[in-house]
């Protein structure tokens, strides 16, 4: 196991009836701002009810945040947080409402140009770079990417999108009650789901370094996003299956799987330029990509597929080459149960676009992905014709 630091100083509150909390978390003080997207969390009535919790609080609203929150929309935000002078903000929404509200905590007081913050890789926002950030805390509805508990964003300008992660843009608190989720589209719940389950392969399956519990912990949330997965999908008011999903999904991408393991990332690198380029969902473009990459890279990962195969989806019989062959195949399905297609072609995605992907590569200096950096753009281009 490699040597690491692990920080995270978010505060969870789960389960039902949790929005009485607000009032004992937030400043009394405080001129709030609520962030949210594109309007269910008003047809629902979730926003009214966060208001009344924050009693006699000023508050000013910002909606409008997008699914893959845009660059110039959060400048708006930017611009109403230090005209308003506002120092708290509250995220209410899913994974992208919270990832384009650190954004906005970074760049409100940030001296430079917004477009700065923006990176391609996994460098961090140190403290010298942002003298101060406005806190903000999170009540979760849509259980996929983590945002709700570490420090990372994801952020579209142009054709790209780019990362933003900060020890400074952890939350402050998350609410998550997963009745809230209940309202919400079976294709969204089923991109929740496989954005945690390759969060948490992005983080296992590369090579082993004899990190025991990070294994068995990953693992567990494989086996529980597989059993549950079709039940949480197609009855959207089973709030046990809920629940797991939302654990499960914060679970994955919180830190806790990722330490003193190496990890891989490349699925979701490639999958961001497929949704930059053509709009596909984030999920959607990571079930695509993942099983051909696992394809592509078998060598390189046989000794953690072997025992994905064995432990996660139970193959037991056959010679190694077999385990790996049907364990990827299971994969496929799992994904395919859940209505998430798993091809470009599905995505009208053909050939004669894959150049303009690994240009996109190219000049976002993604040409070494991967757990040992092998994944050149001769590589990922072969993943692209695996999975199409």
């Amino acid at each position: 196991m490699y040597n690491f630091d692990f920080y995270n100083p978010t505060r969870i509150l789960f389960g039902k009836d949790r929005l009485d909390s607000l009032d004992r978390l937030i400043p009394g003080n405080a001129k709030l701002l609520i962030t949210y997207g594109r309007g269910s969390v008003k047809k629902y009535g979730l926003l009214d009810k966060v208001k009344d919790n924050l009693g006699t609080r000023d508050v000013v609203e910002f909606g409008g945040i997008e699914p893959n929150p845009r660059y110039e929309t959060l400048m708006k935000a930017v611009e109403l947080v230090r005209n308003e002078k506002i120092d708290f903000i509250l995220a209410v929404g899913g994974g992208s409402v919270i990832d384009g509200t650190k954004f906005i905590c970074l760049a409100s007081h940030y001296q430079g140009e917004g477009k700065d913050l923006l990176m391609y890789g996994f460098t961090p926002i140190t403290p010298d770079a942002v003298e101060h950030v406005v806190p903000f805390g999170t009540i979760l509805t849509l259980p996929a990417t983590g945002s709700e508990m570490n420090n990372g964003g994801v952020i579209s300008y142009g054709k790209a999108k780019h990362l933003v992660m900060s020890e400074m843009t952890f939350p402050k608190f998350s609410i998550l009650d997963p009745t809230f989720t209940f309202t919400l589209p079976k294709i969204q719940v089923a991109n929740g789901i496989v954005d945690a389950f390759v969060h948490t392969t992005e983080q296992y399956l590369t090579f082993p370094v004899d990190a025991r519990l990070q294994d068995r912990m990953a693992e567990g949330i494989l086996q529980t996003l597989i059993e549950i997965g079709e039940t949480t999908v197609n009855e959207p008011e089973n709030y046990d299956a809920r629940a797991n999903l939302m654990w499960n999904a914060t679970m994955a991408l919180n830190g806790i799987l990722g330490v003193g393991v190496p990890q891989d990332w490349a699925t979701h690198l490639i999958g961001h330029e497929l949704t930059a380029l053509y709009g596909i969902d984030h999920g959607q473009t990571l079930a695509i990509i993942f099983p051909a990459l696992l394809k592509v890279q078998r060598d390189q990962k046989r000794a953690k597929l072997v025992q994905y195969a064995e432990r996660v989806w139970h193959i037991k019989e056959g010679t190694d080459e077999e385990k790996i062959d049907l364990s990827i195949e299971k994969t496929k399905e799992f994904f395919e149960s859940i209505g998430i297609r798993t091809s470009l072609s599905a995505y009208d995605v053909t050939a004669d676009k894959f150049p303009e992907v690994i240009e996109n590569l190219k000049v976002h200096g993604l040409t070494a992905l991967s757990e040992t950096g092998d994944i050149t753009l001769e590589v990922s281009r072969q993943i692209l014709e695996t999975a199409s």
